[in-house]
């Protein structure tokens, strides 16, 4: 559906106006997408991101200062999803051998597994939702908004 008829705006200052509102209401869009996604897993997205960056590091840990600078969504209370996640047993906080003010962070076993079961019956459906441009497409949109942000 054009942006337009999703926010009922006919006319917008210009077409940058237009561009930037549609990179923010598609990027909403996205997120509630994966949010549904993932709610039957018992996690939100900003969780699985922490999840995933600490996947791809593994085994090697991560402070919450690294994971932060890391994530997609760079708020500041990153240690209250780390603190989250340690409750349900995803990952582990040890203090930082170099620095005490730290926390290392590394994924566990049952993060692993709860990632592996996410890919598999959730994770294409996380890139289905841009199924509706060609491959092509999508790398021109990803060149566009990388030139975007400079």
């Amino acid at each position: 559906m054009k942006l337009e008829q999703e926010l009922k705006m006919s006319k917008f200052k210009s077409e940058w106006h237009r561009a930037s509102l549609n990179i923010i209401f598609t990027a909403y869009w996205l997120n509630d997408k994966v949010k549904e996604l993932l709610k039957p897993y018992g996690i939100t997205a900003q969780q699985f991101n922490v999840l995933r960056i600490l996947r791809g590091q593994h085994p090697n840990p991560l402070s919450t200062n690294e994971i932060r600078n890391r994530m997609l969504d760079r708020m500041p209370d990153t240690s209250r999803i780390v603190d989250r996640l340690h409750k349900q047993g995803l990952l582990d906080r040890n203090v930082c051998k170099n620095d005490k003010r730290l926390v290392d962070v590394c994924i566990t076993e049952a993060g692993l597994k709860l990632l592996a079961e996410i890919d598999e019956k959730a994770g294409p459906n996380i890139e289905n939702n841009l199924y509706g441009l060609t491959e092509e497409e999508a790398t021109t949109l990803s060149n566009l908004l990388d030139k975007a942000r400079g």
